[in-house]
């Protein structure tokens, strides 16, 4: 059986540019309105519980550390590769949603969560 952390490792990896990937390795959110708005349905069903229903990290506080906000300058800066690895593995006390969420389904909510800090 492998180590979840042999996972991770390839996954950093993949998302530093070094692997290729279909997930990671292609360019992210789609800014079509139809995506965005696919996007947002996502959102609104399994992420503004923690989020917020505007993103901005005020939502419910189940899982212990402070939700991040979605609208902030430091979500602006990350590369959308990053944030589809966010969406996917999870980080720190946010759920892995890689089971739930499809990939196209991952930058659809990436396509709304990039209008948020508009």
């Amino acid at each position: 059986m492998r180590s979840p952390y042999i996972w991770r490792g390839v996954m950093f990896l993949v998302v530093m540019g070094i692997g290729q990937s279909a997930a990671y390795g292609q360019p992210g959110a789609d800014p079509s309105p139809a995506r965005i708005e696919k996007g947002k349905k996502v959102f609104v069903k399994l992420c503004a519980g923690c989020h917020g229903a505007e993103g901005k990290g005020d939502g419910y506080k189940l899982l212990g550390a402070d939700p991040a906000n979605l609208t902030a300058s430091a979500t602006k800066k990350k590369s959308d590769a990053v944030l589809l690895n966010t969406i996917h593995e999870g980080k720190s006390s946010m759920p892995s949603w890689n089971v739930r969420l499809s990939e196209q389904d991952s930058r659809d909510v990436l396509a709304y969560v990039r209008t948020l800090s508009k």
